[in-house]
């Protein structure tokens, strides 16, 4: 399999929101309205015009406060479903660039009235409500096509991602799982097999995200 993949070391990030900040910069998406309601992460959940949001959970293990950040994107899935479901409503309003792996929406689109969930097992997609297209994460295609990385990922300050073929990326990520297991026996990988997105973490991954797969690597 080729293509190219992420790979995101969650146990090193520190919730400093510089890819929130690119992702919107790179694609010069406005901002989003919000106010507190109890979390510092904002927007409380991914939108038409959010495309990378950094989740905040407080988990509480055996009286010890942990704090897990995840960089929440689309993720660019081997055999996506989103595809799959919405070719059948509109043939072609998805697109799969054969050369990265990227998962491509059209405003082709626009006439398909689904749920997120009901199309991807990772909750990701969003409808704007005006045009009714649907949008998400693209992988900077733009920028990757030029030979360049995802804006996110240069912009992280920390090392939490990295981008590039996958195969290297797979062994960057095994490499690390293996080097994190001797502190933490729980760590893993969420569903290496199946996406582009490759989450390394530790503990139970739905202490992360609800939508974060328990199939995981060599557990």
């Amino acid at each position: 399999m080729q293509g190219k993949t992420f790979f995101i070391d969650m146990t090193k990030c520190t919730a400093c929101r510089g890819c929130q900040v690119s992702c919107k910069q790179w694609k010069n998406l406005p901002a989003v309205k919000t106010k507190n309601w109890g979390s510092h992460q904002n927007p409380p959940s991914l939108t038409p015009v959010t495309f990378k949001l950094v989740r905040f959970n407080e988990v509480n293990k055996d009286g010890k406060i942990r704090w897990n950040f995840m960089p929440e994107q689309c993720r660019h899935c081997v055999e996506p479903s989103c595809k799959l479901i919405m070719n059948m409503y509109v043939p072609n309003s998805v697109e799969h660039d054969a050369k990265t792996g990227a998962v491509l929406y059209t405003d082709k689109t626009a006439t398909i009235d689904l749920e997120p969930w009901e199309m991807c097992p990772y909750n990701v997609p969003r409808r704007d409500e005006k045009t009714g297209v649907w949008s998400k994460c693209n992988m900077c295609i733009d920028r990757v096509q030029n030979g360049m990385k995802p804006a996110c990922v240069t912009s992280c300050a920390m090392g939490v991602m990295q981008f590039g073929d996958r195969e290297e990326m797979l062994a960057i990520a095994y490499e690390r799982l293996a080097e994190v297991r001797k502190k933490h026996k729980d760590a893993f990988i969420a569903d290496p097999d199946d996406v582009r997105v490759l989450f390394l973490g530790i503990g139970d991954p739905a202490d992360y995200y609800e939508y974060l797969s328990a199939d995981t690597a060599g557990l």
